[in-house]
Parts: structure tokens; sequence; C-alpha cells
């Protein structure tokens, strides 16, 4: 199997050869996060309503099932969320988890300098967040599958989470098996549903990727692989590919993001945690309504 695919690799890498200059790549990715533990957050909140927790469910939908658009040549990739129509306007609590569950800007990859850009709005303040690509350390498996007719081969890292993704989140662990009275009772007084909810520092990623389309790319920030990753799944988040064309008839500029504020990945995560925790003590505030609105900077 290994040397078929080498062989297809071959093939591919000498057509790339032939057409290097106008050789480009257009991948169609469904994200899908599962949204059991805001679910059961909610449920357990006294102060959500059945009236809000519907409207915070519809929401969410719209925040977890996502489609993205992955343009591509030898060197640099554009990943991009399909655009459509906006729903009911959101508060502003509901606005800001919306720019923090993967949609929003255009993430711009070169594989080749190892450098990474996009542009974020937070809360109605536009950054520019540029940072280096993580060498990601890709473990590779010698299962197999089939997607979209093309021959895949598994991989899996370690790889540290993004703060400033909210898609990240876990239940908070109670590692104290006996906790005390008081401290049950301090759990009951807990109001926000995010109360339980921790942001861990690493996960396991598990990639399929075709060497019969010998490019290192792939959707969000997954790269690094000897071919176009067609799905990652990381436990809780499936980015799945639906359709791939090579060489479209309609050519995408793939460039760098320029508009906004420079910033690092740090620092961006650190403003955006920093404006979470407004959010939950606004979200207390205000007997849990989550109505405030929010702003960056003056």
């Amino acid at each position: 199997m290994y040397k078929i695919m080498g062989t297809l690799g071959l093939i591919f890498l000498t057509y790339l050869g032939a057409n290097a200059q106008s050789f480009q790549g257009m991948a169609v990715y469904e994200s899908k996060t599962s949204t059991a533990e805001f679910k059961n957050r909610m449920a357990g909140n006294r102060n959500v309503t059945p009236e809000m927790q519907k409207n915070m469910e519809e929401g969410m939908k719209a925040m977890f099932e996502k489609t993205f658009m992955l343009n591509f040549d030898k060197t640099a990739s554009i990943y991009k969320e399909e655009e459509r129509l906006e729903g009911p306007a959101q508060g502003g609590g509901m606005r800001f988890m919306m720019s923090m569950t993967g949609g929003g800007g255009t993430l711009y990859k070169n594989v080749k300098e190892k450098y990474y850009s996009i542009d974020k709005d937070l809360m109605g303040k536009e950054f520019l967040v540029k940072d280096s690509l993580s060498s990601l350390n890709w473990k590779m498996e010698s299962e197999t599958r089939v997607i979209g007719g093309y021959n895949c081969f598994k991989a899996t890292a370690v790889i540290p989470v993004s703060q400033s993704d909210f898609r990240n989140l876990r239940s908070r662990k109670d590692d104290d098996k006996t906790a005390t009275a008081d401290k049950k009772e301090d759990k009951e007084k807990k109001t926000n549903f995010m109360d339980n909810l921790e942001m861990p520092k690493e996960k396991i990623v598990t990639a399929w990727y075709t060497p019969e389309i010998p490019v290192n790319q792939g959707p969000d920030k997954y790269w690094g692989l000897p071919g176009l990753i067609l799905e990652v799944n990381d436990g809780t988040t499936v980015i799945l590919c639906s359709k791939v064309v090579l060489n479209p008839k309609t050519k995408t500029e793939i460039k760098a993001p320029t508009k906004g504020k420079l910033i690092s990945q740090k620092e961006f995560d650190e403003t955006s945690l920093k404006k979470m925790q407004e959010m939950r003590e606004m979200y207390q505030g205000r007997g849990g309504n989550g109505g405030g609105q929010f702003r960056i900077g003056n």
C-alpha cells in the first residue's frame, strides 16, 4: 500500500513540477463541535429559563456547525468560513462566543516560511494575529481509509490548545472525591453555566491525510503531513472534507490578510481571556441574562 501511495505521489509531484506556477486546489470542509458540555451546564443552571436555553441552543448550532473553504497551492493556503445569511441579532455575550469558535476572518498559512496570520474582529475591534506555525509532532500510523475517493492514512499528535478558542472547553474535573459540605455548598452557589468548564492545556488530534495530493496543507492550523489533510478529530470537533477540486477554472488569490492591529497569538489569547472574564462578571451581575455589551480599547 505504501509503495502504491508513493508511486501515486511521485506522479502527482511530477505533475506539480510541470505546473508549479499555476497549480492550485480548493477543498470544502464541514466542521461540527459537540455541544453536550454546554447543554449539560445550561440544564443545571437555575437562572436559565427554557426560552433562554432554546435561544442559546439555536445560537450554539450557528457557532458549532460551520462550512469552510481551503484554497491552497504548493506553499500557502487561505482558510475561510463560508459566508451565509445572518440569523436573529444575538446579545453581546453570544456574539463574543461566536467570534471565539473558529469562525470569522481569513486564516493564511505559509508552510514554506512557517508562519500564519488571521484577521479577527473581537467585540468591534480588528486584530491581525500573526505568529509562527507550530511544528506538529505527528505520529504516522498504518491504518487506512477512503475519504471522498482518496486513499488516506492516519496520523496522531498531541498539540497545545488555543486558549482563545472556546471549542476547547471541557468539564472541570473534580479531583477531590471527598469534597466537604462547604465545598458542595460553594459549588451550588455557582449560577454561571461556564463556571464548571475549564480550558485544557493540550489535546490529542487524529488526522487523515492523502498522499495522492502531496501538499502539506490542511484545515484550520493543521499542516505538516505528506499529503492534504482531509479529516481532523480532536475528540470534540470534527472537520471533514466534503469536496476537493484540483486546478479550478476560477483561481483564488492566496495572500495574507493585512487589516487590523498587529498582535501575537499569545497577546490575542490574553485579550480574549480578559474579555471572557469581564463577560462572566457582567453575566453574574445581571442575574445570568448575558445581555451586556463589550468593547475593546477606546
